[in-house]
């Protein structure tokens, strides 16, 4: 895996030097237990990150926002593909997984109050859910994006806030992926394709900056 602090915004367009303040939010998506615990969907690195993204979630608990991935109860529930999808993966059905796997990790669950939960059933935590008008109503303008999967549910997040017009601050070493190759890709995707929209910084970087 490349360096994720060596990911640089790209200096043509990125606001990087604009501070971030009371409009902004830590959306940190999926960090849940069936992803750091023992089951098929195990992502082996996010207790690597896990120290740094509780560091932006102690410093700013009530600007926080969980998103949750909530598998359907029985294998091959889902619209149309997702259906096939949880054929494969039944193991990750509520039938089979243990109890309490969805929840978030110990470490993050604490902060819940004041934190809130957003609960999803497909990869965008923006499709069937009431996250764009809690942000509305609350006058946010900038997510600081952490979580899990970078290439899989961040993905969904990131492209689906720049869609709605959200600035968006990516944590490069507050993100973890099962493929590797996948997140290197898609960090060098992030800095080459959405300079303009889409912001790569550390959490170092994002403490020192958000006050």
């Amino acid at each position: 895996m490349a360096d994720p602090a060596s990911v640089d915004t790209d200096p043509a367009c990125a606001s990087t030097e604009h501070p971030l303040s009371h409009t902004c939010v830590h959306l940190c998506v999926d960090m849940q237990r069936m992803f750091a615990e023992a089951t098929d969907w195990r992502t082996p690195w996010m207790p690597r990150v896990l120290p740094r993204v509780e560091r932006l979630v102690a410093a700013h608990p009530d600007r926080t926002i969980f998103t949750r991935f909530v598998p359907p109860d029985h294998p091959g529930e889902g619209r149309g593909a997702w259906g096939r999808y949880f054929e494969r993966w039944a193991s990750m059905t509520g039938d089979n997984l243990a109890p309490g796997m969805v929840d978030l990790v110990p470490s993050l669950a604490r902060y819940v109050p004041p934190a809130q939960v957003v609960d999803k059933r497909v990869y965008s935590p923006w499709i069937g859910t009431d996250l764009d008008a809690r942000l509305q109503a609350r006058g946010i303008d900038t997510l600081v994006v952490t979580g899990a999967e970078t290439d899989v549910c961040v993905l969904a997040a990131v492209l689906g806030g720049v869609d709605l017009g959200y600035r968006i601050v990516l944590v490069t070493d507050g993100l973890c992926s099962s493929c590797d190759e996948a997140h290197d890709a898609l960090m060098v995707m992030y800095r080459m394709r959405y300079g303009c929209q889409v912001e790569t910084q550390t959490a170092d970087a994002v403490l020192a900056r958000w006050r």
